[in-house]
């Protein structure tokens, strides 16, 4: 994962179908108006997560917030969530995956129409901090994603399976000309249609088992094949 620790996810919580979810989500936001993302409130009731953004002047730039509740009082701003690198503004485009014990939370939000990205923080007093740890890809690949790769879709899921432990499935598909792009990827790796100027998709799958660690950091337990083809 890159130090930014973004994964390309897609977290359980999608009922943000991609494919009926490719319409921007944009909202005008009122000068104090930080409004909850889903299931942004805390199993504590003591934080909540909320968006603010630009108004209809288009004053402001957009964030995502880490909140005192009940007061609803702005604590801190989550670093890796705008304004730059996102689709939407609208409060239920971005979800929040908490750990039952409040003190970490993945935040899941589109950076294209048909990618989904994640952060994955530990919360402390008033703080959210990044964590870091592999994305799946990289941990096949030894390397992350860049803007040389097509990426056509990013649509992995998220899942606590305990305070300390998750469950990650990274998907993505790609449009390469490289035949040696399907030789990195290996049994995790699928070749799919060719196109009509020679070049030909290929689907990436995996799954794997995750503890956090101590000093906001994550590490891969078991990488397993993701289901391709799906």
């Amino acid at each position: 994962m890159n130090p930014r620790a973004i994964l390309t996810v897609l977290v359980a919580f999608l009922a943000l179908d991609l494919a009926s979810a490719a319409a921007t989500d944009s909202h005008d936001y009122a000068p104090d108006e930080y409004a909850v993302i889903r299931d942004g409130l805390a199993p504590n009731k003591r934080m909540s997560l909320a968006s603010h953004g630009a108004d209809e002047n288009y004053k402001g730039e957009f964030h995502v917030w880490l909140m005192a509740e009940p007061a609803h009082r702005k604590l801190a701003r989550l670093p890796g969530i705008g304004p730059g690198g996102i689709l939407d503004t609208g409060p239920n485009a971005y979800h929040a995956s908490w750990s039952a014990d409040s003190r970490h939370v993945a935040v899941t939000y589109r950076s294209d129409r048909h990618v989904v990205e994640l952060n994955l923080y530990g919360v402390e007093g008033r703080r959210a901090r990044l964590m870091s740890g592999p994305s799946l890809f990289k941990d096949v690949t030894s390397r992350e994603t860049t803007r040389g790769d097509d990426v056509r879709r990013g649509v992995p899921e998220f899942e606590w399976k305990g305070t300390r432990r998750f469950l990650l499935r990274e998907s993505r598909l790609f449009v390469t000309s490289d035949a040696g792009f399907l030789r990195t990827l290996g049994r995790y790796g699928r070749i799919g249609d060719k196109r009509d100027d020679g070049s030909f998709f290929v689907e990436f799958s995996a799954e794997a088992d995750c503890v956090v660690l101590p000093g906001n950091r994550y590490r891969i337990v078991d990488l397993r094949v993701g289901k391709l083809g799906e």
